[in-house]
């Protein structure tokens, strides 16, 4: 079984990946060029040719778009002609080396993704993560969909201004947040904390639970909060991204400083 388990997970956070899209190529060639292992063109204008000019100037490689290349990513990707490989190991920080240089405020947050799968809702938070100001993303290392070319494309390319880091453990790791005085806060629509009444004086971090399930139950145990977000009686839930965006925005309004920083 462990001989089976372990080259899934080797699959799935392999160490190069396939990202797509005119601003998401750009947006890696200006914010981490250093993760960048080559790019594949339709044409030479299908992406900033400043960028591109500065890329080549570094040692940087361009190739044409092949039908290799583009077999690497989805049939229906809106590509635009350009498409580029990374290293994704580079993108990922590891958990300890994010934790020893944590120094938390009551102006950091952090958000926990709880095994979500869809990579839609992973590069939404992500994207609303980097916007209000949310210090990193944690992502698990197992059960969770993963960092790809889709999440990249969803998060408009933020998740290259965003810290991601990888965690092993969801559980370990929040008890060493909670160790350094974080607040861990779970997202939950049967919450018993109205989101309207939190005022986060502390560092906050927030769990967001896989699509279906829900946060686990024991990680549940180890949240000091559960939030929950009052809606209208039509509608009876938020989807995981939409949850996590109204709770980051409503964090932010408490903390205008973080939107500065």
């Amino acid at each position: 079984m462990i001989k089976r388990i372990l080259p899934y997970y080797a699959r799935i956070w392999r160490m190069e990946i396939y990202i797509y899209g005119r601003h998401a190529v750009e947006e890696a060639l200006e914010r981490r060029p250093d993760l960048v292992l080559g790019v594949h063109l339709a044409s030479a204008i299908a992406i900033d040719t400043d960028l591109l000019g500065t890329y080549l100037k570094q040692g940087g490689r361009a190739d044409d778009l092949s039908k290799r290349v583009l077999a690497e990513i989805p049939k229906d990707a809106a590509h635009q002609g350009a498409v580029a490989r990374l290293n994704a190991d580079k993108l990922l920080i590891p958990f300890k080396d994010f934790k020893n240089s944590l120094v938390p405020t009551p102006d950091t947050s952090l958000v926990v993704l709880g095994e979500l799968t869809d990579p839609h809702n992973v590069g939404a938070i992500i994207r609303s993560a980097a916007a209000f100001g949310v210090s990193a993303v944690l992502i698990p290392e197992h059960r969770q969909a993963p960092i790809n070319g889709t999440v990249i494309k969803v998060s408009a390319g933020t998740a290259f201004s965003i810290p991601l880091v990888l965690v092993g453990n969801i559980n370990s790791a929040l008890r060493d947040l909670k160790e350094k005085g974080c607040w861990v806060y779970g997202l939950d629509m049967e919450g018993d904390a109205p989101l309207p009444s939190e005022d986060f004086r502390r560092p906050s971090v927030f769990v967001v639970g896989n699509e279906g399930k829900g946060i686990r139950e024991k990680t549940v145990a180890l949240c000091d909060s559960i939030l929950t977000i009052p809606i209208h009686a039509r509608a009876e839930s938020l989807n995981a991204a939409a949850a996590a965006a109204t709770v980051m925005y409503a964090w932010s309004a408490r903390h205008a400083s973080a939107l500065q920083k």
